[in-house]
This record gives structure tokens, C-alpha cells and sequence, in this order.
């Protein structure tokens, strides 16, 4: 083989992004399984199977289930999205979203779901209650800004995560007048939110 066959060759895709599309596989797996199923449910196994990869493969990566709990719920919260809010129009973006049906964004119920899996069960509240400060109040309150941002983030984000749950439930989009008032109520709520409060004696 002369050098100039040699150097002609097809580069091969480097490992790292191998690496990294097989981990984002897994993570991808573990998340529909977590949301569907809850942690204590969930089988590494079946999660290697539907990424396409072998169990020891899983282990190598994320070093056991617990690991690749974490790491999937920590992939779930988009706290970068908090940043992009528009103050302007924050207040009825949301209450326009809460009024549709979940099924206008799979994936945004879909990451839903399995936070509430994971709230729901004694051995991973913990771990997401540590996230939720992180990577969802934390973000909310450098947002507000002000007074009391600390309180205000997290009645705003109870708000925010009680009303995905009554959309959830409900399962189809609000219709006629009943759509208009809950919009309506539900952005007077967030604008209430988002103002700085008077001053308290």
C-alpha cells in the first residue's frame, strides 16, 4: 500500500462522537422508562435494549441505575429555557401553553411526567428536590430579581407546576369562554408574580 492510498482513505467518525450519541441513546431510554414506569420499576436491562446497547454498556457510562437517574432528571430541566423568558409576555405565553392540550408538546409533558414520577417516590424525591433548587428555583429567582425573589420563585414555580398538572389531567385543549376566563385569571396570577411586592410591615 503506497502512502498516497494510505492518506487517501475515508476518515472514520472519531469514538468521542460515537461515545457521546450512545450516551445520548441511553439518557434518551432512561427517561422514557423513569417517566413511564418510576425509579423503583425501571430496569436497566430493558433501558439498554430499547438504546440499543448492551447492560454493561449502561454500567460503564453511568456506573449503575441510581447515576443514570440523576443524570436524566438533570437532562429533563431546561434551565437554560428560564433565561429566555420575555417579562412582556411571559404571563400569557403561559397561561395561553396551560390552556392547550399536553399533546401540543410530547416532549415537554413527556420530561413532566417523570418529574412527577420521581416526586412521587420516597427514594428519589430527595434527588430531585436537590435538582429542583439547582437547575429550576435557582434559574426563576436570578429571572425575578428584587425583593423576596426567594418566595416569589417558588410560589410561581408551585403555580406553574400545579396548573401543567390540572392540564395533564384534564388531557385536551380548554374550548368557547371557559378558555378566555382561564387564560385571563391565570395571566393576572403570573403578572402578580412577577411584580416586586410593597413593602411589609
Amino acid at each position: 500500500m503506497s502512502d498516497s492510498t494510505a492518506f487517501s482513505r475515508p476518515r472514520t467518525e472519531p469514538r468521542k462522537r460515537n461515545a457521546e450519541a450512545t450516551r445520548a441513546a441511553i439518557l434518551e431510554a432512561a427517561k422514557s422508562h423513569f417517566a413511564l414506569l418510576g425509579y423503583d420499576c425501571a430496569v436497566l436491562r430493558d433501558i439498554a435494549r430499547d438504546a440499543g446497547v448492551d447492560v454493561a454498556l449502561v454500567k460503564r457510562y453511568f456506573g449503575g441505575k441510581e447515576a443514570l437517574f440523576v443524570e436524566a432528571l438533570r437532562a429533563s430541566f431546561l434551565s437554560d429555557a428560564v433565561r429566555a423568558w420575555d417579562r412582556a409576555t411571559f404571563s400569557r405565553d403561559m397561561a395561553i401553553m396551560l390552556a392547550g392540550s399536553p399533546h401540543a408538546d410530547e416532549d415537554r409533558t413527556h420530561r413532566f411526567q417523570f418529574l412527577l414520577r420521581a416526586a412521587t417516590s420516597p427514594n428519589t424525591a430527595p434527588l430531585l428536590n436537590l435538582l429542583v433548587q439547582d437547575r429550576f428555583l435557582e434559574p426563576i429567582r436570578s429571572w425575578l430579581g428584587g425583593d423576596d425573589a426567594d418566595a416569589r420563585a417558588r410560589v410561581l414555580a408551585a403555580s406553574y407546576i400545579g396548573l401543567l398538572v390540572e392540564r395533564l389531567i384534564r388531557g385536551e385543549a380548554l374550548q368557547g369562554r371557559e378558555r378566555d376566563v382561564f387564560v385571563d385569571r391565570v395571566t393576572t396570577i403570573f403578572e402578580t408574580l412577577l411584580s416586586e411586592p410593597a413593602g411589609m410591615t
